[in-house]
């Protein structure tokens, strides 16, 4: 019987690792969403869109989550940006906006329709949560990421006691990859020292082949998914299993 998962930032990164994953199973059908335009095939529905565009997400939910008999039903808000790395009294307005618009509004929106679509289906129901170390540490130039993957661990939290309060039968993780070889840490990398503190340490994780591969993540997040029941807690590292 099938599988839905519905997954952002699918084009690129972590993202594109979890898809091709994903279709190894026949029973999985993803519905992907990514700014890049994609080509769809067999079990795999593309939605091309900006996840800063507030509007544009809410209009497009219709289409992010489809209708169907499935045995299993899977949010993963995967897409994040790292935004402008500087400190604050540095940064420009609207980047403060957009950074909190991808982290933080767009994955509570879509967890939001996931619940009013599927609370209530008798079947198999998980959140995904794509956070970050940085959501527990004082990293200066980050004061936007650490601020929005701290809250979209705070929504996590929440969204699973209101589960178990209303019995809606649906598991939340908030999902620390560790430090992933993705264009996010090309971000970094490119980051002004004058801006960012620790801009040497994140070059060495690099030159010292220290990145996990995005592949190899990907398969932590699907054995996760697979074997919800073994992990306790909201807040989960890939690094600890």
């Amino acid at each position: 019987m099938k599988q839905l998962y519905i997954l952002t930032g699918c084009s690129k990164g972590l993202g594109k690792a979890l898809l091709d994953s994903l279709l190894e199973n026949e029973e999985h059908h993803v519905v992907g969403i990514s700014r890049s335009m994609m080509e769809e095939k067999e079990r795999f529905v593309h939605v091309q869109l900006d996840l800063g565009n507030t509007s544009a997400l809410i209009e497009a939910l219709p289409d992010i989550f489809p209708d169907g008999d499935f045995k299993k039903v899977v949010l993963i808000n995967n897409a994040g940006w790292i935004g402008e790395i500087a400190p604050l009294g540095k940064l420009a307005p609207e980047g403060i906006a957009k950074i909190h618009a991808i982290n933080v509004v767009a994955p509570a929106i879509l967890i939001n329709a996931f619940v009013g679509k599927y609370a209530d289906k008798e079947v198999e129901k998980l959140v995904v949560n794509i956070s970050s170390g940085a959501a527990e540490k004082d990293i200066d130039g980050w004061s936007g990421y650490s601020s929005s993957k701290s809250a979209l661990n705070r929504i996590s939290g929440v969204a699973q006691a209101e589960s178990d309060l209303k019995g809606y039968n649906i598991n939340y993780f908030a999902l620390a990859p560790g430090i992933v070889d993705t264009p996010m840490q090309e971000d970094i990398r490119s980051a002004k020292s004058v801006d960012f503190s620790g801009l040497e340490k994140f070059i060495s994780f690099k030159s010292n082949n220290e990145l996990s591969s995005p592949e190899e993540v990907a398969k932590k997040v699907i054995y996760l998914m697979g074997n919800a029941d073994k992990f306790k807690g909201v807040i989960q590292d890939v690094r600890k299993f």
